[in-house]
C-alpha cells in the first residue's frame, strides 16, 4: 500500500509539472522567466512572511477546534500539527480530501485522542476555513461588479460562486439532518467489503462493522460538541478569516514585487476561487490551482499575462514549496520525538 501510495505522489507531481510547464508555455517562458528576474526581493521575502502568518492563524483554527472536543494543545504543537497536515495535503491527490485522513491520524496522536475526534477536528477545521472564503468571495466579485461590471468569464465565475454559496450550506445542512441515514448507507455499502478484506487477507487488521460504526457516530458525537462552544467557533472564523485576508495580501504584495498595482478585492475573490482546484488529483492542486488563478488575474486586470504568470508562480508555486517545506520538517519532528502514526482498527 506504501508503494501504491509513493508511485500516487510521483504521477502526480509529474501531471503537475507538466501542467506548469504547459502554461509557461502558452504564457511565453522566456517572458516570464525575464520578469521573474526582475523581480524585487524584499517583497518577494515578505510573500512569504505572509504565507507563514496564513500557516499560524489557521493553526489557531484547528487548536481552537480542539479545545471545544476538550483537548487543547499547546500553540508550539498546534502549529507543527497544522504544518504536517499543509504537508500532507501538498503531497497527496485531491488536496484536503487526500490529506485529511493522514491528519486525522496526526492529532490523533499526538493529542492523544481517538481517531474519530482527530478526523472531526479536520474536517471541522476544513469546513470553517471554508465559511470565509465563501463570504469573501461573493464580497469581492461584488465589489468587482460595482466597480468594473461582469462580462464573459467573469460573468460564469460570479455565477458559480452564487451557486455555490447557496448550495453549500444547503447540502451541509440537509447531510447533517438525515446524518444517520448515511451511517446506515456508510455501513450497507462498507460492510460486505470488509467482509471480503477479512476472509482475503485474514493477517490484516480489519475493522469490524461495529467498529465502523463505532467511529462514524464518534465523529457526529465530536461534531455536536463542536457545535456547542459558539464562542470558540467565532473566534476560529475570524482566525480563518484574518488567513484568507493574509493569503489575499500576499497576492497583492506579489504584484507590488514586479512594479504593478492591482486592487486588494481581485485578490480577494482569486484566492478562495481558485483554492477550489486543489481538489484536483495533482498533490496539493499544483498546476491546477495556478492556472485557475492566472486565467481570473489575465481577465480581471489589464496586467500582461507574463507579469501574472511571474506573480502567480512567486504567490502559489514559491508558497507551495515554502509550506511543503515547513510541513516535511514539523512531520519530521514530531516523528523523531516519539509522535508516530499509525492507523488502528477496532
Amino acid at each position: 500500500m506504501l508503494d501504491n501510495r509513493r508511485q500516487a505522489a510521483v504521477v502526480g507531481f509529474l501531471a503537475a509539472a507538466l501542467l506548469l510547464a504547459g502554461l509557461f508555455w502558452y504564457v511565453g517562458a522566456a517572458e516570464v522567466f525575464a520578469e521573474l528576474v526582475d523581480a524585487d526581493l524584499r517583497l518577494v521575502a515578505l510573500v512569504g512572511a505572509t504565507a507563514i502568518a496564513w500557516l499560524l492563524s489557521w493553526a489557531l483554527v484547528l487548536r481552537l477546534v480542539l479545545g471545544a472536543l476538550g483537548r487543547t494543545l499547546p500553540a508550539h504543537e498546534s502549529v507543527l500539527v497544522y504544518a504536517a497536515a499543509t504537508f500532507a495535503n501538498n503531497v497527496t491527490p485531491f488536496g484536503q480530501a487526500g490529506g485529511e485522513p493522514i491528519t486525522a491520524l496526526l492529532i490523533a496522536d499526538v493529542a492523544d485522542v481517538e481517531y474519530e475526534r482527530g478526523l472531526a477536528t479536520i474536517a471541522s477545521t476544513d469546513a470553517l476555513n471554508f465559511v470565509p472564503s465563501i463570504l469573501l468571495a461573493v464580497g469581492g466579485v461584488a465589489y468587482y461588479a460595482t466597480q468594473v461590471g461582469l462580462q464573459g468569464r467573469l460573468e460564469t465565475v460570479a455565477s458559480g460562486v452564487l451557486a455555490l454559496a447557496i448550495a453549500a450550506p444547503v447540502l451541509f445542512a440537509v447531510g447533517w439532518r438525515y446524518r444517520y441515514r448515511v451511517e446506515a448507507a456508510l455501513l450497507e455499502a462498507t460492510a460486505p467489503v470488509l467482509s471480503r478484506l477479512d476472509r482475503t487477507l485474514p493477517w490484516l487488521p480489519v475493522p469490524t462493522s461495529e467498529g465502523v460504526k463505532a467511529r462514524i457516530e464518534g465523529f457526529f458525537h465530536a461534531i455536536e460538541r463542536i457545535a456547542t462552544s459558539p464562542k470558540r467557533l467565532a473566534l476560529a472564523l475570524a482566525c480563518s478569516a484574518a488567513g484568507w485576508l493574509l493569503q489575499a495580501l500576499g497576492l497583492w504584495i506579489a504584484f507590488q514585487a514586479f512594479g504593478v498595482t492591482v486592487p486588494l478585492y481581485i485578490a480577494l475573490f482569486v484566492i478562495p476561487i481558485g483554492t477550489i482546484a486543489s481538489a484536483s488529483p495533482t498533490p496539493g492542486g499544483l498546476g491546477a490551482i495556478e492556472a485557475v488563478h492566472v486565467l481570473l488575474l489575465t481577465v480581471a486586470t489589464a496586467v500582461p499575462a507574463s507579469t501574472v504568470t511571474a506573480v502567480v508562480a512567486v504567490h502559489r508555486v514559491g508558497g507551495f514549496l515554502l509550506m511543503t517545506s515547513l510541513g516535511g520538517g514539523a512531520t519530521a519532528y514530531l516523528w523523531t520525538t516519539g509522535r508516530r502514526t499509525g492507523p488502528a482498527a477496532d
